[in-house]
């Protein structure tokens, strides 16, 4: 290499950067020497910023665009170098382009269980986990705050202290929302809206801004899902009472089509109970029976619409009580708590007893 050609490579003419890692938030233009020609053209493309740093200061800041590096569009540096007469020697500074994009694959999840009091449950342990979008807000700030004079600062050497900071601020934002455990899923695009605003506060000194933050999942331990499912299905059962005749009457008929042997058996067996139940009534009192206590008050949960008006809530035997008098049919639309809309009656198999004794219309004459 001649003499001339490595003047050529010390005095750079052309300042661009073209990143293909995905993953770089700042990195260090390199140059020889750090000798930059007045006159150069900077190159900085949409989502990025250049930044000249001269001897560990901050001097100037170029947004988007093809700059030609003048004295006259490098106030600051131009002051610190103490030029006043723009002449065209080269001078010796750092130039960091910073992405200013979004970085949308940073992820974040609880390593141990998030305390919360839950005004159903008590005290609830929760985990969660998603992702989150960052973006530099600020070159100057970052470069001052984290970056330094690292050359090519990436996503890496931040995340662990940005999940850090999340599930810091997880906990806070779960026990200040006011919302039951179990109406959490319904809520976390706002609870995730209001982890952003709080993070990129939090975050503005240091130049990084949170614009998008998604909570994918939030669950209970195990042992809490499994108490969570035998709710669920007691709340299909319905009424235990009806539900327990219910079964007991398909077993009675279930043991009478089965002939000989377990069927002989249980027969037997009700033969016995009902012996045992005509022996007691005829016996003479030994004692005095106990006052009659009053009968308990009507539950239900029940609503059917009767003559064009919402009427209850009925418990099973009112309902049986209003198809006996043929107030209620199997076309009367019913409704309890937990279904998505009010059902002809016919249909819910909850209450099929209630038409067990009420006949079937007549066919129509001929």
């Amino acid at each position: 290499m001649g003499l001339w050609d490595k003047i050529k490579g010390e005095l750079v003419d052309i300042i661009e950067w073209l990143d293909d890692s995905r993953d770089t938030i700042v990195w260090r233009f390199p140059r020889y020497q750090n000798e930059i020609k007045m006159g150069a053209k900077l190159v900085v493309r949409e989502s990025q910023t250049a930044v000249f740093v001269d001897e560990g200061r901050i001097a100037d800041v170029f947004p988007p665009g093809t700059h030609t590096l003048t004295t006259q569009n490098l106030p600051v540096l131009s002051t610190l170098k103490g030029w006043k007469y723009g002449f065209d020697s080269p001078w010796k500074s750092e130039v960091y382009f910073v992405n200013t994009r979004q970085f949308t694959d940073m992820k974040w999840g609880t390593q141990n269980p998030v305390m919360v009091r839950d005004p159903e449950f008590g005290a609830v342990r929760l985990r969660a986990f998603g992702t989150f979008a960052m973006r530099v807000c600020d070159p100057a700030r970052l470069l001052t705050e984290l970056v330094g004079t690292d050359p090519q600062f990436r996503t890496g050497e931040v995340q662990e202290y940005l999940r850090q900071l999340v599930v810091g601020h997880l906990g806070s934002a779960l026990a200040t929302a006011g919302v039951p455990m179990l109406d959490l899923a319904a809520k976390q695009v706002a609870i995730g809206a209001t982890l952003s605003a709080v993070l990129t506060d939090e975050l503005a000194p240091s130049g990084i801004a949170i614009p998008r933050f998604v909570i994918e999942n939030i669950s209970v331990p195990p042992e809490v899902e499994q108490a969570l499912d035998k709710r669920t299905s007691m709340g299909v059962v319905g009424n235990l009472d009806a539900y327990t005749k219910f079964q007991t009457a398909n077993a009675i008929e279930d043991a009478a089509n089965n002939q000989g042997g377990a069927g002989e058996a249980f027969g037997i067996g009700l033969g016995m109970a009902a012996g045992q139940r005509a022996a007691a009534a005829s016996a003479p009192a030994s004692a005095p029976a106990p006052p009659p206590m009053p009968p308990p008050l009507p539950a239900g949960d029940w609503f059917a619409a009767i003559g064009g008006q919402q009427q209850g809530p009925f418990d099973v035997a009112a309902l049986t009580g209003h198809a006996t008098a043929g107030r209620l049919t199997r076309e009367t639309l019913v409704w309890r708590n937990g279904m998505t809309g009010w059902t002809a009656a016919g249909q819910v198999a909850e209450i099929a007893s209630v038409f067990a004794a009420v006949p079937p219309p007549l066919p129509p004459q001929a």
